[in-house]
């Protein structure tokens, strides 16, 4: 098989098309930090509401029963062990296998900004996990979720989950900030190149891909 490189004319094309997306990257990560800090302030709930902070006053469930009986509650987990027991996708949501105080396993959709800690250290402290309730749901529904959240251990219940999310749910910086910067730098590479090189073909700099009539 024959291989032919690019004509050179192509190669600068497209690295001044690549350079002009690298500075209209580099504006973006500029504007988009602040625009995100806005966007979470935005999504802030107070404590006490479903996602927020969980206060002295937010029932502490122990076993399913708990979350069954009381329309809002907390859980207390050990360090970060709400997030090391499995998770999964489920209809868009990343929901966590939750182990509750009796050892059951519960998913749960969790605000990482409203879980505190009573150490220093959230390896070895106590985690109060945000204000949540229960949500209704089959999830076995879902078998591609099943099969994530299930790989080390199967769920006591899966006819809900527990959602402390709420009003505070928020996309996370790299959706907010890194994706669309490699978006704004790919697109700007891809329309920049036919223009640099036309633009240098009317000038006589480049040869034109294709002849215009009027030549």
């Amino acid at each position: 098989m024959r291989i032919r490189p690019l004509r050179f004319d192509i190669w600068l094309c497209l690295t001044l098309g690549f350079l002009l997306g690298l500075g209209f990257g580099k504006i973006a990560e500029k504007i988009l930090p602040q625009k995100y800090e806005e966007y979470k302030e935005e999504h802030k709930v107070n404590k006490g509401e479903i996602g927020g902070i969980a206060d002295s006053s937010v029932f502490r469930a122990q076993n399913v029963e708990d979350l069954l009986t009381h329309e809002t509650f907390t859980v207390i987990s050990k360090g970060i062990q709400y997030k090391n027991r499995g998770a999964g996708y489920y209809k868009g949501m990343y929901l966590y296998a939750l182990t509750l105080p009796s050892g059951e396993l519960v998913a749960a959709r969790i605000n990482s900004d409203s879980v505190t800690f009573d150490d220093e250290s959230i390896y070895s402290s106590q985690a109060t996990l945000p204000v949540g309730q229960i949500i209704k749901a089959d999830l076995k529904e879902e078998k591609y979720f099943i099969d994530q959240i299930e790989y080390k251990e199967k769920l006591s219940r899966t006819d809900f989950y527990i959602d402390m999310v709420g009003g505070a749910e928020i996309m996370s910086s790299e959706a907010f900030i890194d994706t669309p910067i490699i978006i704004i730098e790919l697109l700007t590479t891809l329309i920049a190149f036919p223009i640099i090189h036309a633009i240098g073909s009317r000038f006589g700099i480049f040869p034109y891909f294709f002849e215009p009539k009027e030549r």
